[in-house]
């Protein structure tokens, strides 16, 4: 009886150890995620306030730090390269996951940390969103090495509850975390999976919350969308954003094989080719294609007339070279700019519907298109806006745009990206 009841005892601890693991490496996700966005917000600053006193900054320091960081990302820390979902859902195939070292590690979570930070530093356009999933994804599996988790969870469950986790918390969208991992990252999940990552969501997002609060805004401004002539710029929105997102993806996925077919183009050649065009960008954009664009989808969303016309194609450019130099950096929030400055673009041309209803439906629009991923984009920006009552618009043009993308890009980006990290299936090889 005596034996029966330690062997109780010694279940339960070993259950609670196992779940104080867990809620602490979701708390260590929002810890992270609060880390990438106070960084990037000092250094972003630190960048326009030297691109604005000096101009040798961008067009010198900005080429060779970038070719200086995408040096250290291919040699110390190979894996944490770009915006690392194509590698999360690698890790989901870990019988075919082609890389020679642990995608999900601590030594990308440090590589994928420092870098990103160094790269806006550089005055690269760069997203947190990708990496925060990277880093949540590899946070959790480091965190289950020590709870000795079974390897069920371990090569699914945690990689998607921390990749989730990780989306959740750095925008401020617990919802759209969920969302994200069933659409993009998991494609379906099993009972015991989802309690995991709505587990994680809570607390890394809870975390972020507290420590940084709400990652973006509106103040008093009205989402009323009346009923006529107004709703013809959803369809309008869709082709036109899902079409610029489709197009983005198409030349990320065609461009990188076109560059390496060019035999005198080395990877730091590349690099420092690219940031000379982020230079260039920078210096026409007064610096706005730099960092990440939250600021700039802030002033769209709340002063749409200061922004510039040509912002939107820049900021697509400035992403697309950031992309080819290779260093961590993620899509999510430029993109959001990009959609925000597409929809601006459209109210003034077509002046039938509210200008800040327009861009919201450019942003979730270009999401949509770019990712392919229409779930996501619509719970996202409703989340990050409080946009509740547009729901039926956005899911209109979410999917309008979704299916337009597909037209021009058949292969969404990530699964494209994805088969960079993974075995060729036989008949593939012939």
């Amino acid at each position: 009886m005596l034996n029966n009841d330690k062997h109780s005892i010694l279940q339960l601890l070993s259950s609670w150890k196992t779940h104080i693991v867990f809620w602490l490496g979701a708390i260590f996700v929002g810890l992270s995620s609060v880390a990438l966005t106070v960084g990037s917000e000092y250094m972003s600053a630190l960048f326009r306030e030297l691109h604005q006193q000096y101009l040798s900054y961008s067009f010198l320091f900005t080429p060779i730090l970038l070719t200086l960081l995408a040096w250290i990302t291919f040699t110390f820390f190979p894996g944490s390269e770009r915006s690392g979902v194509p590698q999360v859902k690698a890790a989901l195939q870990p019988s075919k996951t082609l890389h020679k070292k642990p995608l999900l590690s601590f030594r990308i979570i440090v590589g994928k940390l420092f870098l990103s930070i160094g790269g806006i530093f550089a005055g690269a356009s760069v997203g947190l969103g990708g990496p925060a999933i990277h880093i949540g994804a590899a946070l959790m599996t480091y965190f289950a090495r020590f709870a000795q988790f079974g390897p069920h969870y371990l090569e699914r469950g945690l990689i998607l509850a921390g990749s989730s986790a990780g989306f959740a918390a750095i925008f401020s969208a617990p919802l759209a975390g969920i969302v994200f991992a069933i659409e993009e990252m998991g494609r379906s999940l099993e009972e015991k999976t989802s309690g995991l990552i709505l587990t994680a969501v809570i607390f890394a997002g809870a975390t972020a919350l507290i420590i940084h609060g709400q990652y973006v805004f509106l103040d008093n401004r009205s989402t009323f969308f009346p009923w006529g002539k107004a709703w013809a710029i959803i369809p309008i929105c869709g082709i036109a954003t899902g079409f610029m997102g489709g197009v983005f993806s198409l030349i990320l996925l065609k461009g990188g094989p076109f560059l390496k077919s060019i035999s005198f183009l080395s990877p730091l050649k590349i690099a420092f080719l690219c940031g000379v065009i982020i230079s260039i960008l920078n210096y026409l954009s007064d610096g706005a294609t730099a960092g990440t664009g939250y600021q700039e989808t802030k002033n769209y969303l709340l002063h749409a007339e200061t922004m510039s016309a040509e912002y939107p194609l820049m900021r697509m450019l400035a992403s697309i070279a950031t992309f080819f130099i290779g260093i961590p950096a993620g899509i999510f929030v430029p993109s959001l700019s990009v959609g925000a400055g597409i929809g601006a673009n459209i109210a003034e041309w077509l002046p039938i519907a509210p200008v800040s209803i327009v861009i919201l439906l450019g942003m979730t629009g270009y999401f949509a298109g770019m990712l392919q991923a229409p779930l996501t984009a619509f719970v996202i920006i409703m989340e990050m806006t409080n946009s509740h009552d547009l729901l039926l618009p956005m899911m209109a043009t979410a999917f309008i745009a979704n299916g337009t993308s597909k037209l021009i890009c058949p292969l969404s980006l990530y699964a494209g990206l994805t088969q960079n990290y993974l075995k060729s299936e036989p008949n593939e090889q012939k």
